[in-house]
């Protein structure tokens, strides 16, 4: 039914971990993904894709005892974008494009409740020395996300080629955002806003990224330049329930 996949309830979680990378698209590019009613949100001519990877521990409707919740790894695909509401509040976030995870039952959960596009991956990670190496794969065994990275300093230098002058810009583009954005149709959008605490992005360095989505269209043949690259380690967030925003009315 419609209506339950506008994020019925308020959720809460803990993040154990959250790694977020960002890369740099040409505008026209990511015009094609982007739903009505939302525009890129931007820095000198460029678009940002984050992929996000969410070590998430007692998922759950925010009524509901932490026993019940749901611990799961989360892959995340978003552009980062703005809304123009309907009474001219500008909202700051970021459409939701693909998500993964390693537990079928939160691919049926977040397809019952959300517009997330969930699907289920096989997971590998390995750590050595101080670089984690993260890897994904679909039931066939088709990789999604191969990705190697290690923490970094504050006076670490960006990614090379990265549009941004410095971290302090970079971390603008550094997902989750407080809002979620996900069209229902082309005249209504789901709008999910998100809080958090002790949330304090620390840059790491990427040593090696594959991202298969990058491979389909409309992304295939465009080349993806790295951004930024942050790691928070270790906090609550919670997301109040889905808000309906009918575009060219009232929310």
């Amino acid at each position: 039914m419609k209506f339950l996949k506008r994020h019925p309830f308020a959720t809460v979680a803990f993040f154990d971990r959250v790694v977020a990378v960002s890369f740099a698209f040409p505008e026209a590019a990511l015009q094609p993904l982007l739903a009505k009613a939302l525009e890129l949100d931007t820095y000198e001519g460029f678009g940002f894709v984050t992929v996000s990877m969410v070590w998430t521990s007692k998922l759950r409707p925010a009524a509901f005892p932490a026993l019940a919740g749901q611990d799961f790894f989360l892959a995340g695909y978003r552009i980062f974008t703005r809304l123009h509401e309907p009474g001219g509040r500008r909202l700051r976030g970021l459409q939701i494009l693909r998500s993964e995870t390693d537990k079928l039952r939160m691919v049926w959960l977040g397809n019952v409740f959300t517009q997330y596009r969930y699907r289920h991956v096989r997971v590998r990670i390995a750590e050595e020395n101080s670089a984690t190496r993260v890897q994904t794969f679909l039931t066939e065994g088709a990789p999604t996300l191969d990705l190697i990275f290690k923490p970094a300093g504050e006076s670490a230098a960006l990614p090379t080629g990265s549009p941004f002058p410095d971290w302090k810009t970079a971390r603008r583009f550094a997902g989750p955002m407080p809002f979620s954005f996900s069209a229902e149709d082309e005249r209504t959008m789901v709008v999910i806003e998100g809080s958090r605490q002790d949330w304090v992005p620390r840059p790491i360095e990427v040593e090696r990224w594959a991202v298969s989505f990058f491979d389909e269209t409309p992304l295939r043949g465009v080349t993806p330049i790295l951004a930024n690259a942050f790691a928070v380690e270790g906090g609550p967030y919670r997301w109040r329930r889905g808000r309906i925003v009918h575009l060219g009315g009232e929310a």
